[in-house]
């Protein structure tokens, strides 16, 4: 392999490079913070082995004894250069295909998002020959990841990945390479490829029920961290593993593939498709570093709106309270104590469009007359003369098997497969694909905007599509994706008539929290947990998944229960977006006004959050830690949540970088804390707690 020619570009700390082979072949040999290598210190096996696209046509050869592995494909490998242009934060790579019977051309596009050092890839497929079937194409494809001058194994790289489970959301495994069973392969001395990879995916259209779709790849040696984010509201899939006789890592980034996602697109001549979009980032530093960059790139790719600059607060009916049993005589004494202790919304969650059991008959979104009386426009004027904006539940994308609206509707309404309508957990799942789909769902956020005046929905989503739909479609995930693409261009259209309209988005909890949603939906709903310890730790690691601004966590003090309680719940979420819920009616005196003095803090301090960054100072919280901390970081100060569960020991410390001039409790005041105390020298802070399941929020000045 000779080289003919190299382009380099450069954008905030990342340096890129390609080279050209003699064979006019385009090859990507750096994507990192790293220097620019010189062409003399390539490795040539390497080299090869850096397509810029990977693309599996039905019929063509698969070339590598490969086993589970995605990639290395034959037309990749083969795709020839045809040009390569920067025009500002854009790159512009275009390669063809053509053997006489197939004739391709593919676009990649790579995107820097300013003021970061995350790049959007994606790339588009045009089919300009016969017709032909894509049984995968990657979005990104990277080889070299963390590499260092002085030879280490690429099995010492550190990767953290997120497991998700309802109301376990975020839950980071740890661990080496190694640990993770990826294993170089010796053929006396030499290595060699091995076939195992490292995967995550999700294959139905809850984006997040197994896993978060991004991962953090750390190298300790050199300090070095790439880090990735898939943006689908759907299904994907992603691998890691090694390539150039064993020499290095490798990473590939897809939508749904057929491998994994039962997918497969055929294309006639003049048809293209555009996979999508991974982003994808490399710094000096570690998973702390890794998360300020995506924290940074998620802002920037938000829909700009005023809910994430103001972070008005939220009271819910729903969690450890009404629980989806909601009537006019229980929602006035909440309304009255929601405003009292300083809510600025309030949601009626589920349960207000049915007289009874309604998990089976959703469908036409009516209000109950059995649940109000005198018509839920009552509540809901009640909820403004208190001074705060109404809200409802709504789960736009289902109807339930027993709905009379839904069984009189024709079937190209719902996700079917195998000419019969999906079934899961007694619901229907709508498709977006159909304009009397859409057309209905916008008849439906019209008409509580318009009839009940409400400035807030809860939009959940409880039930999944499955691999999809084969009703129009070349395979079940080809519909999917098309739902899943036709649903976002809706909700675009929804925000674009009501740019003040807040929608939450929630799939019971946090099983739906991709950046293809989130870069419309100003706040997230990150779990359905009720155990208020448990959700304590979900909350200090939310900021891994969802911007603090976005992340709405809840508050739900218990009916029985203490000041301490309170106070960890009131904690869990006042470095985020509060979610207040609980019988607020029910709470003493003393404990309500712990409720109204967390608020009246969090108003103060509500807003650092849209532009602080998130920080781990003592490790990723998990479930059932005993101890875990949570800190928002300015120029200035650290704000701390600090959370004790269950723990032998009644001290704890937390070191910082920075040297500290002086340390204040915001919450509890600390004129009525009898349980805690602290102490600090230049670097560090030990706190006491004098009990279990006690939590504190603290400002750290540097």
């Amino acid at each position: 392999m000779n080289i003919e020619k190299t382009y380099t570009f450069i954008f905030e700390d990342t340096n890129i490079m390609f080279v050209l082979t003699s064979e006019n072949k385009l090859r990507l040999v750096n994507f990192s913070a790293k220097e620019n290598p010189e062409i003399s210190k390539l490795d040539p096996v390497v080299t090869e082995m850096g397509n810029i696209v990977e693309v599996q046509i039905t019929g063509y050869n698969q070339p590598e004894h490969k086993g589970n592995r995605i990639g290395n494909s034959e037309i990749g490998a083969a795709l020839e250069f045809e040009s390569i242009e920067r025009k500002e934060n854009l790159i512009f790579v275009t390669q063809v295909y053509n053997d006489g019977k197939t004739h391709l051309k593919t676009v990649t596009t790579i995107s820097n998002v300013i003021g970061t050092n995350v790049f959007k890839w994606k790339t588009k497929l045009e089919n300009i020959g016969n017709k032909i079937g894509v049984e995968y194409i990657s979005s990104i494809n990277i080889n070299n990841l963390n590499h260092g001058e002085v030879f280490q194994p690429y099995t010492d790289n550190i990767l953290f990945l997120p497991h998700n489970s309802w109301q376990g959301e975020l839950q980071w495994e740890k661990g080496t390479l190694k640990e993770f069973g990826l294993e170089y392969r010796l053929d006396g001395e030499h290595i060699q490829n091995s076939t195992k990879v490292i995967s995550a995916l999700s294959n139905c259209s809850f984006s997040c029920s197994q896993y978060s779709p991004q991962a953090v790849i750390h190298n300790p040696f050199t300090n070095m961290v790439s880090f990735w984010q898939i943006e689908n509201n759907g299904e994907w899939y992603w691998e890691l593993g090694d390539c150039g006789n064993g020499n290095t890592l490798q990473f590939r980034g897809f939508g749904p593939t057929e491998p994994t996602n039962h997918w497969w697109k055929s294309l006639d001549n003049g048809d293209s498709f555009e996979t999508v979009t991974v982003a994808y980032g490399s710094v000096i530093g570690d998973f702390n570093e890794a998360m300020k960059e995506l924290t940074s790139y998620r802002r920037a790719i938000r829909r700009p709106n005023e809910d994430n600059e103001k972070c008005a607060i939220i009271f819910n009916d729903y969690m450890n309270c009404l629980m989806g049993d909601p009537t006019t005589e229980v929602e006035k004494p909440l309304i009255d104590k929601a405003a009292e202790v300083g809510c600025e919304y309030y949601v009626i969650d589920c349960g207000w469009y049915s007289d009874g059991f309604w998990w089976d008959n959703v469908g036409e979104w009516l209000p109950s007359k059995e649940r109000f009386p005198g018509g839920i426009e009552e509540v809901i004027q009640y909820i403004r003369d208190k001074g705060m904006v109404p809200g409802l539940w709504l789960e736009i994308e289902v109807m339930g098997i027993n709905s009379d609206l839904a069984n009189s509707l024709p079937d190209d309404w719902f996700i079917c497969r195998h000419g019969i309508r999906v079934k899961d957990h007694s619901r229907y799942h709508l498709d977006f694909r159909n304009p009397k789909v859409r057309e209905y769902a916008s008849s439906v956020i019209d008409r509580l905007i318009s009839d009940y005046k409400v400035g807030y929905i809860k939009m959940d989503y409880n039930i999944t599509a499955g691999i999809g739909t084969d009703l129009n479609a070349d395979s079940p995930s080809d519909g999917l994706l098309q739902h899943n693409r036709a649903y976002i261009k809706w909700l675009d259209k929804v925000f674009e008539k009501y740019p003040d309209l807040i929608i939450e988005n929630c799939g019971s909890g946090g099983m739906r929290h991709d950046y293809m949603m989130l870069s419309r939906h100003s706040i997230q709903s990150v779990t359905d947990q009720t155990d208020y310890l448990r959700n304590g730790a979900i909350a200090a690691i939310s900021s891994s998944g969802v911007t603090p601004e976005q992340a709405a966590i809840w508050s739900y003090p218990l009916s029985e229960g203490d000041s301490e309680e309170v106070i960890f719940n009131m904690v869990n979420a006042m470095l985020f977006r509060i979610h207040q819920s609980g019988h607020l009616a029910e709470l003493s005196p003393k404990r309500l006004e712990l409720v109204k003095q967390g608020l009246d803090v969090y108003k103060d301090i509500r807003n650092v959050i849209p532009k602080a960054l998130p920080r781990w100072l003592t490790g990723i919280p998990k479930l059932d830690d005993p101890w875990f901390t949570f800190a928002l970081e300015t120029d200035e100060s650290y704000y701390l949540g600090v959370w004790r569960t269950e723990s032998l020991s009644n001290q704890f410390t937390i070191d910082f970088e920075d040297e500290i001039s002086s340390v204040e409790v915001l919450y509890p005041y600390p004129e009525n804390d009898d349980n805690s105390d602290f102490e600090f020298s230049k670097h560090k802070l030990n706190v006491l707690f004098s009990n279990d399941k006690m939590a504190r929020l603290y400002k750290v000045n540097k």
